[in-house]
């Protein structure tokens, strides 16, 4: 039985040839399908509105537009796409700019090719992920600006409090069932349930108000 990457669609955006091809190959040989490339924001968004990539693997600094408003376009076409962002800048606002947009992975052009693989596969499942070190910038500098708002509907109990927190720092239903010593479905239900109170409808939705409501305790 093949694992699942194999069937993951993935397109790679960089306006550098040889870092493209490089992330190209490396994706081609972990078992991904690699459906799409571009070197520009505009070819970016023509090529993924033809390909349907499920996973976007895009650089920030390319030609106009920049890979901010690409995530929004792409993902405002296909909201079930992902975008991981792979980028040369560590730079808080870029992380920030990136996530407002809508990407659920940032990681720097200095990750492994491990790394990079592994990234892919778990925006591709719908987890979050961020470059060491990233997270908690991105996640303190929410807390600072957003004002914590009363969730819609019913409150939280504590145990879909305790996940969502989980959610937010980017584990994924595994590491939460393995850390709360819980079954995997357990979590899956508990996620559910924080969802219909929250009135969202998919993890990343999720993801995002986490991030938002600087949910890192």
């Amino acid at each position: 039985m093949t694992d699942a990457p194999a069937r993951v669609r993935v397109m790679v955006v960089d306006d550098h040839p040889m870092w493209r091809e490089a992330v190209e190959r490396d994706l081609e040989a972990a078992g991904f399908t690699v459906v799409a490339t571009a070197a520009t924001g505009t070819e970016a968004i023509n090529r993924a509105a033809a390909a349907r990539p499920q996973v976007v693997v895009l650089d920030l600094q390319i030609p106009p537009p920049n890979g901010v408003e690409v995530t929004a376009t792409v993902l405002q076409a296909d909201p079930s796409a992902r975008v991981l962002i792979l980028s040369a800048s560590g730079e808080q606002d870029d992380v920030l700019e990136a996530v407002k947009a809508g990407a659920t992975g940032y990681l720097v052009k200095s990750a492994s090719r491990e790394e990079l693989v592994e990234a892919v596969r778990r925006v591709a499942a719908g987890d979050s992920v961020f470059t060491p070190g990233l997270a908690g910038l991105v996640l303190g500098e929410f807390r600072r600006i957003q004002q914590p708002t009363t969730p819609p509907g019913e409150q939280l109990t504590e145990r879909e409090t305790e996940i969502l927190k989980m959610v937010a720092k980017g584990l994924s239903y595994k590491q939460i069932a393995e850390r709360l010593v819980l079954s995997h479905r357990t979590v899956q239900n508990h996620v559910q349930n924080t969802l219909r109170k929250l009135q969202m409808h998919n993890r990343v939705e999720l993801t995002r108000y986490a991030i938002e409501q600087g949910l890192d305790g």
